[in-house]
């Protein structure tokens, strides 16, 4: 892929990220903590790999940690590690905000709770912010 269609591609990952930012917004409001915990991961994750798309490359996985400490290049690399904690937060609402069997006992609508999901929320805005602004640069 070109450059160009990865760059147009970045635009596509941050618009969706921005989108699913909104949703989770809106999953709180209608008191679904769990979905709007997973739709922050998604944000975020979208967002992380927009960057890579921005910058020629090609990422893979779910993991936003990953993707974080595995970024090709050091100086935008550099740039993400202060988000390092927030990219592990939103790893760990990957799957038990989805899954009946991902916490013993109870659903995920049973035990996600407001505050952790607009913690969860912030976490993916900043990094989504960070990310926006790198782009622009």
């Amino acid at each position: 892929m070109s450059l160009e269609k990865h760059q147009a591609e970045a635009k596509r990952w941050l618009s969706q990220a921005q989108s699913d930012l909104r949703a989770a917004r809106g999953s709180v409001t209608q008191s679904a903590f769990e979905w709007a915990a997973f739709q922050a991961q998604q944000a975020g994750e979208k967002s992380i790999k927009a960057l890579w798309y921005h910058n020629g490359l090609d990422p893979w996985g779910h993991s936003l940690a990953e993707l974080i400490q595995e970024f090709p290049l050091p100086n935008i690399r550099s740039q993400l590690t202060p988000f390092l904690d927030h990219a592990k937060h939103l790893d760990k609402l990957y799957i038990p905000t989805r899954y009946p069997n991902g916490l013993p006992a109870l659903t995920p609508s049973e035990v996600f709770t407001k505050p952790e999901a607009e913690q969860a929320i912030e976490k993916a805005h900043q990094i989504i912010e960070h990310v926006a602004a790198q782009m622009k640069a």
